[in-house]
């Protein structure tokens, strides 16, 4: 059984490794690729030569009698929004850790970039609904709390509906956010109440998905006669993993359910990380960095 003394060193361990890698990579491409909400104005100055003459204050050129412009900042403070599935489906993992593990090290990641760069964080919990909501603030003691919640919530669903805490976010957030929807997309919702909802979230929202894999579920071993059952739907099935049809049919199964996904998401322009439990995950999200920050430029 888990003691609230376990968690809290558990939190621990994870909050030194997570800072760290904050810190050595993630909190400037954070800063650099999620720009604020646009420029607000900071003071004014005299004209200098180069300056844009758009920028003059023709108010207080007419008192001072010389011109002056007035000066931009960039608004920076943003609102991240970490949504974390909890699903049955997430407790499975087969080599490094199990889903949820790495569910709970990227919301570490993200909520400390957050705090890096003076940007509040808030938090959704879902399986099959809604079961957990944090308001964003800002602080390493509250990126900590979203941390415990994360990783000491017990879920009351099995299942996963993304369109549950997708329609969340739009409700309780109606000003622009940068949202996170971390899963693995074992979806047993409405598919086109799921499209219909993250459509709208993407146009309301900068909303990446995050797609948490393991090897197991895309490339099964031969194992011979396994009884398997679905974590979500608790069907029970005996498969012969023996048989190199049947592992080519799951195979190609998960490869159809992935590019079914890209498609939905890239019809409406949400950017996808893709992880696996096996595999460290820094790489992964300084490339999403790394992209994104081209196409800002372009």
């Amino acid at each position: 059984m888990t003691t609230p003394r376990d968690i809290l060193r558990r939190v621990r361990r994870i909050e030194v490794r997570t800072r760290r890698l904050v810190s050595d990579r993630y909190a400037g491409a954070y800063h650099s690729v999620f720009r604020g909400r646009g420029m607000e104005f900071d003071e004014v100055r005299e004209y200098q030569p180069g300056d844009d003459a758009r920028d003059i204050d023709w108010n207080v050129t007419a008192r001072m009698g010389r011109p002056f412009i007035k000066k931009f900042v960039e608004e920076r403070e943003l609102t991240l929004m970490l949504l974390a599935d909890l699903s049955a489906s997430t407790r499975f993992g087969s080599i490094a850790r199990l889903k949820r593990d790495l569910i709970v090290e990227l919301v570490a990641v993200l909520a400390f970039s957050a705090v890096r760069n003076n940007d509040r964080t808030g938090l959704i919990l879902f399986t099959d609904a809604v079961e957990r909501y944090v308001p964003p603030r800002k602080g390493v003691s509250h990126a900590l709390r979203l941390l415990r919640e994360t990783m000491a919530w017990t879920p009351r669903g099995i299942g996963t509906r993304l369109a549950a805490a997708v329609d969340y976010l739009n409700r309780v957030q109606p000003r622009r956010t940068v949202s996170f929807l971390i899963s693995d997309f074992v979806d047993g919702g409405d598919p086109a109440e799921a499209d219909r909802l993250l459509a709208v979230g993407a146009r309301r929202h900068d909303l990446v998905a995050v797609c948490v894999r393991d090897r197991l579920e895309q490339a099964w071993p031969a194992a011979g006669v396994v009884r398997w059952r679905d974590a979500e739907t608790g069907r029970l099935r005996l498969l012969d993993t023996s048989d190199a049809r049947a592992r080519r049919a799951l195979t190609l199964a998960q490869s159809e359910a992935r590019d079914a996904l890209l498609r939905r998401l890239a019809a409406r322009r949400i950017d996808l990380i893709e992880l696996d439990t096996a595999r460290p995950y820094d790489a992964a999200l300084r490339r999403f960095f790394l992209e994104r920050e081209r196409r800002r430029r372009i």
